[in-house]
Parts: structure tokens; C-alpha cells; sequence
């Protein structure tokens, strides 16, 4: 599958980790609320059988929802219409359609019905105009960020040294960039380094055109220093809790900082 092997490879093993989650938690537990606005364990179970069902060429089920408070636009509605369309669903079904989908997805890439990286990427997925590369970037993104909406739903801390967090957090931290430079409004020349557990430090400076551009070389003395462990990142990156319930570090000019991380949620 060429440059596109690694993502396909950390989605399959992902799928393991989420799916061998789900068969360890009680029955109480697949109704506990998570950090994502209206959604149950179950939920989130559901909305990833629904992507896996769709991904492995499965129909979308187009369902009335009503008013739902936290669907805002056409994806949330989509996305909304496949948890809804199993509402029906025992839990283990739920894990049997994960699973099952999945496996069909594997077997025909294995079969070399290989995606072009960078052709639109097939069913809704495309029309949303990604390619074939966002959509096996962002595979891996998904399921171990869902993974800990469970985990911390439930009480169960993990994973955080898979290799689904790293690339998880790496992806994620590529945006810091447009954050500093567009979200923040940080004015031409201020830099920022960033510290995460387990990465490389990384910075970004202002140019002179507004945009948050990467250094090669990373400065000791940024204009602002960010520390995070992964899973705080993470919480910020993929807005799962608001600043003040996230330990940060902070160094240097605490204005800009507190910018960044206000503005820092990437993921729907």
C-alpha cells in the first residue's frame, strides 16, 4: 500500500486496542456519560461501528433525529444519524459490527484494492473532499481519541505510550502552527516552543504575513514555553475539557499562552 501502509497498520492495531476495551466493561459502564457533549460510552461505541460500517462500503441509514442540541451542522448530523440507527443494537453487536467491518476493510486492502494516497477518498469521506491520505491519517486519530473518552469515562487510564498516541499527538500538534499565528493573533515574530511527554520539543514562529511556520531549530528562550503531558494535549487538542481543568505548564508571556490554549481544539 505504499506511503499509506503505516496509517492502515496503526488503524488495524488501533481497532484491537478499542475493541478489546469495549468487551471489558460492565453493563453500567456503557451508559456512563464522556467528555463529548450528549454522548454515553455506548455512543461513542455506536459512532465508531457506524464509521467502520461505512468505511467497509456499508449504506448509511438516513434517520429523522429531531432536535439534538449538540448536532450543529450537516457532519454532526450525519455522524448523529449513525448512533442513532443503533439505538436498537445489543452492546455486543456493537463490538461484532466494529470488528466485522473492520475485518472486511483489511481483507480487501490485503487483497490490493490499494487506495491512491492522494485520490479522493471513496463514499462520505470524499465528499467531504478528503483523500485517501486524510482518511488513513485520521483513522488512528479517531479510535485512540474515542478510546479515551471511555477510558477516562470509566476509570481506566491506558495507552498513553501506544502507538496510537503518538501519532495521535504528533498529527495533532502539526496545527499548533495555524493556532499560534491565526487562532491566538500572535503579532510577527513571537515564537513558540512546545514540550510534550514522549516527543521531541517542536516551535513555531510568526511571520511577518500572520502565519505560525515551523523552526527547524527549536529556542530556548521562546516567547512562550507550553508543557504538556499526552493526555493534556490531547484534552486541548481534540477539546475535550476547557483550559482550567487541564494542567499546563506555562512559561513566558502568559497573554499569548492562554491564547494558544483557548484556541487550541482541532478536532470536531
Amino acid at each position: 500500500m505504499t506511503d499509506l501502509t503505516p496509517y492502515v497498520d496503526l488503524w488495524w492495531s488501533s481497532i484491537d486496542d478499542f475493541t478489546h476495551l469495549l468487551e471489558e466493561l460492565t453493563e453500567e459502564e456503557w451508559s456512563a456519560p464522556t467528555d463529548l457533549p450528549g454522548w454515553s460510552v455506548r455512543d461513542v461505541a455506536a459512532h465508531t461501528a457506524h464509521l467502520e460500517h461505512v468505511l467497509s462500503g456499508g449504506r448509511h441509514e438516513h434517520v429523522e433525529l429531531g432536535e439534538v442540541p449538540h448536532v450543529r451542522n450537516p457532519m454532526g448530523q450525519f455522524t448523529e444519524q449513525g448512533i442513532v440507527s443503533r439505538r436498537g443494537h445489543s452492546t455486543d453487536d456493537l463490538v461484532n459490527e466494529i470488528r466485522e467491518s473492520a475485518t472486511a476493510t483489511h481483507t480487501a486492502i490485503l487483497a490490493d484494492t490499494t487506495p491512491v494516497a492522494d485520490a479522493p477518498a471513496l463514499g462520505p469521506f470524499g465528499a467531504v473532499g478528503w483523500t485517501n491520505r486524510t482518511l488513513w491519517t485520521n483513522r488512528p486519530i479517531d479510535l485512540w481519541m474515542h478510546e479515551q473518552d471511555i477510558r477516562r469515562a470509566t476509570g481506566r487510564p491506558g495507552t498513553f505510550d501506544s502507538p496510537g498516541a503518538q501519532h495521535t499527538v504528533d498529527h495533532l500538534s502539526d496545527t499548533l502552527g495555524l493556532v499560534l499565528g491565526k487562532r491566538a493573533q500572535a503579532t510577527p515574530g513571537t515564537t513558540l516552543r512546545v514540550e510534550i511527554d514522549g516527543h521531541a520539543p517542536r516551535a513555531w514562529q510568526v511571520t511577518d504575513a500572520g502565519r505560525g511556520e515551523g523552526l527547524t531549530e527549536v529556542p530556548d528562550d521562546a516567547d512562550v514555553t507550553l508543557t504538556f503531558s499526552r493526555e493534556s494535549f490531547a484534552l486541548l487538542a481534540g477539546g475535550r475539557r476547557p483550559v482550567d481543568q487541564v494542567t499546563v505548564g506555562v512559561g513566558g508571556d502568559e497573554e499569548v499562552a492562554q491564547r494558544v490554549l483557548a484556541t487550541m481544539a482541532v478536532t470536531p
